[in-house]
């Protein structure tokens, strides 16, 4: 059986891969430039530094006596990221001896950086435009719901009820990767899509913005853009307000889709609309790991294959009726069973045995994530 590994990729995974000249565009930014310079290692960023007001290549053997031999592979990182990124590019010289110069626009944007300080985006509106806005517990609650929403409607893609679809291009993006369909029938999760699902949040809102951005040219939209101005919205304040009207026609339509996933929330006033960030959009240009929220754990699991989730929450049912046999909910308590039916069931759909265990390893119970080891033995066994 073929296994369909889902890869969540982060944001500068997706900038390294565009053209050099779109790339070379997208410098033109000081927030940009600024988040390329966030995401970099360490070193990299110490090299950046050390880089800024020296205009002539520097050799690459010279670079490569700043750091002890010890730390050599360090040094190698750091170089490929900045090569990568085109933050550094490689000449040669007539004995095709390699050197490294800054790119030209990264630079000049980050001198003027350090000398002038950094600017916001567009300034939130005053509290006397929007009065009472959500708090940042309103705000969060409001994002998880948005999440849970769409997953909900990714599981149960041809059972949706009228009036909860999602855009057109939202749709695009989740057929590109998650469902699949053939002509007379309504779509269904695709392998990709049973993984999707067991992977954690920061994880797939990674791969869903991958999508999302990959298939802008589909619907008329230069990913540069789109790249640019999700980047952007990550330096925006979280839970503050920022009018509509500030925004291109490319920009109002990403956040109306922006919106269905939860990383904004919208609101209408007498005169003025305007968009409210939420964690989600704020920790875009982050990576992955620096992003990965931490949350409490709502399952435990027996040796005798029982499992029970303390969770009044339909998506995470949902979700373990993947890969087990959920047999009654109560109010705050879902109980199951880990089945050879259950498990078969989840490998025909392209899950794997290692997902399963990461997933209940990850969202363990804090009453059994001190245990060792979190799910019994057995049960990983006959995983």
């Amino acid at each position: 059986m073929p296994q369909v590994m889902v890869v969540a990729r982060n944001f500068m995974d997706m900038v390294a891969a565009l053209p050099a000249a779109k790339l070379d565009m997208l410098y033109d930014s000081a927030f940009i430039c600024e988040a390329v310079l966030r995401s970099f290692p360490p070193l990299a960023k110490k090299y950046v530094i050390q880089m800024l007001y020296v205009s002539a290549p520097m050799p690459a053997a010279a670079m490569q006596e700043w750091v002890l031999d010890e730390y050599a592979s360090k040094h190698k990182v750091a170089i490929d990221r900045l090569l990568q990124l085109r933050v550094f590019v490689e000449v040669r010289d007539r004995r095709k001896e390699v050197s490294y110069k800054m790119n030209n626009k990264f630079q000049a944007n980050m001198q003027k950086y350090l000398v002038s300080g950094g600017c916001l985006p567009r300034e939130p509106l005053p509290i006397s435009v929007t009065g009472r806005l959500p708090t940042l517990v309103e705000l969060e609650n409001y994002a998880l719901d948005q999440w849970e929403c769409f997953l909900l409607q990714l599981i149960n893609s041809s059972q949706v009820e009228k009036g909860t679809t999602f855009s057109s291009s939202m749709m695009k993006t989740f057929q590109r990767g998650l469902l699949s369909s053939r002509d007379g029938e309504a779509a269904k999760l695709s392998e990709n899509g049973f993984q999707f699902l067991l992977m954690e949040t920061n994880a797939q809102l990674w791969y869903i913005m991958r999508e999302y951005i990959s298939s802008a040219e589909e619907r008329g939209v230069d990913p540069t853009d789109l790249i640019s101005f999700l980047l952007e919205l990550s330096f925006h304040t979280q839970g503050a307000a920022y009018s509509l009207s500030t925004l291109t026609e490319v920009q109002r339509v990403a956040i109306m889709d922006l919106m269905e996933l939860g990383l904004v929330k919208l609101q209408q006033g007498r005169k003025d609309s305007w968009f409210i960030p939420t964690k989600l959009a704020t920790n875009l240009s982050s990576s992955l790991s620096d992003s990965a929220a931490s949350k409490e754990g709502i399952v435990v699991v027996e040796t005798n294959f029982r499992l029970y989730a303390y969770s009044a929450s339909k998506l995470h049912c949902e979700i373990l009726r993947l890969f087990s046999r959920v047999e009654y909910q109560l109010p705050n308590l879902i109980v199951g069973a880990i089945t050879k039916e259950s498990l078969y069931g989840a490998f025909d759909n392209g899950i794997t045995a290692e997902q399963i265990i990461s997933f209940l390893q990850q969202n363990a119970h804090p009453r059994v994530i001190d245990k060792i080891p979190i799910v019994p033995e057995n049960v990983t066994d006959q995983d």
